[in-house]
């Protein structure tokens, strides 16, 4: 989960459905421009382009016509995270809000071997960020069978996309080849810190924990 700015202003369908008896809150581009505001990726799990997609109430709205057609409470996500969050998950934190450091409050980390669980870890001690792990653990980790095995496909493709960021570290840094392939090495990490790559989280805290990393890319961690 990673901060993320909703464009303005609201689609105007969306006043015109709310006045509807059953009035369409994905009207318009409403689905195209919920895509590329969350570049193309579930806002929980970052799973980049999901084969099932849903826009996601932030704040489930249970009938309530402001919640239902308010644009801001619009979020793109995967069917895996949004049939998991569901309405019991109403105070996470809002990765459209700046005040909520969602990458920072949180620490994401996973080792890049077959098998492996997500260590997903609340490092401000407040219900929100406490809840928002709690999410991301059932995401990533599944607490039921049918979740477990949803959540294990994509830990698959993060174990790939956090090793194959690795490897690339691992050349940067390795002395013998020659410059103009070290700096075409470092744009290819660059692109893959940016919010358009999956599970940028997890790739953050990588180079968070490293001083050398944070020398050299600490400066791409902000204002993403």
């Amino acid at each position: 989960m990673i901060y993320v700015e909703k464009s303005q202003p609201a689609p105007a369908c969306l006043t015109v459905e709310k006045q509807k008896a059953n009035g369409d809150y994905k009207c318009g581009d409403v689905l195209s421009r919920t895509r590329d505001d969350f570049r193309n990726k579930c806002y929980i799990c970052e799973y980049k382009a999901p084969s099932t997609i849903n826009v996601e109430h932030f704040k489930s709205h249970q009938g309530n016509k402001d919640l239902k057609f308010d644009w801001n409470n619009l979020f793109y996500a995967c069917g895996h995270c949004n049939n998991i969050k569901g309405h019991h998950y109403d105070d996470i934190l809002n990765c459209t809000d700046k005040n909520d450091l969602v990458d920072e409050w949180i620490r994401y980390d996973i080792k890049p071997f077959p098998g492996e669980k997500a260590k997903i870890e609340a490092l401000k001690n407040t219900i929100k960020v406490k809840k928002t792990v709690e999410l991301l653990q059932k995401a990533y980790n599944g607490h039921t069978t049918l979740k477990a095995i949803e959540a294990a496909n994509i830990r698959q493709v993060l174990i790939e996309e956090v090793r194959d960021f690795g490897n690339n570290l691992d050349i940067y840094f390795k002395n013998g080849y020659p410059q103009d392939y070290k700096e075409a090495m470092k744009k290819e990490i660059q692109r893959q810190l940016s919010p358009y790559s999956p599970f940028t989280a997890f790739k953050k805290w990588i180079v968070r924990e490293n001083g050398v990393l944070m020398q050299e890319f600490g400066d791409l961690l902000t204002g993403l």
